[in-house]
């Protein structure tokens, strides 16, 4: 009798473990990605539908959807740059936020710094330009009193050039 309650418990014990290892792997998904993460992404994408709007603050029913398939592509393993290409698959380049370097694209990051160096250098040359052109206008001024001829005026000049 002892012997038969023994092997009861036992396979009692051994149908419990198992329905809980069961039970445990159907409900345990890894952890769900969590909104920073999801938005990390979000960031880097611009709505298709609404212009100039990133898809993380974007508030329309189609961004709500977007990013809730950003997470699942993320509950499935994907990594950031291969849910971007997904995205650019369905849409076009125009939902980066950063656009790619190939094509027309390379002019934007390439003519504002041109810009500027070429903005710098024309500002540099006007200063030289202008204070090279100051001692020159100072000593061309001419003196009303001094092309009439007041003797007055030129004698007071020489005093004050004296001290």
């Amino acid at each position: 009798m002892m012997k038969r309650t023994f092997i009861a418990l036992l396979l009692a014990l051994l149908y419990i473990s198992l329905a809980a290892g069961l039970a445990q792997a159907q409900g345990s998904q890894p952890n769900p990605p969590s909104d920073d993460a999801v938005n990390a992404i979000a960031k880097g994408l611009y709505c298709p539908v609404c212009e100039n709007i990133p898809l993380d603050v974007c508030g329309t029913q189609a961004c709500v959807q977007w990013r809730e398939l950003i997470r699942e592509k993320l509950a499935q393993g994907w990594g950031e740059a291969r849910i971007k290409q997904y995205f650019v698959n369905q849409y076009g380049d125009r939902v980066l936020a950063t656009p790619p370097a190939r094509g027309f694209n390379w002019l934007v990051y390439l003519v504002p710094p041109l810009a500027i160096l070429a903005g710098a250098y024309i500002l540099f040359r006007a200063f030289s330009i202008w204070r090279a052109k100051a001692p020159q206008a100072a000593a061309s001024i001419e003196r009303p009193g001094l092309a009439q001829g007041d003797e007055y005026i030129r004698r007071l000049e020489e005093e004050l050039n004296k001290r």
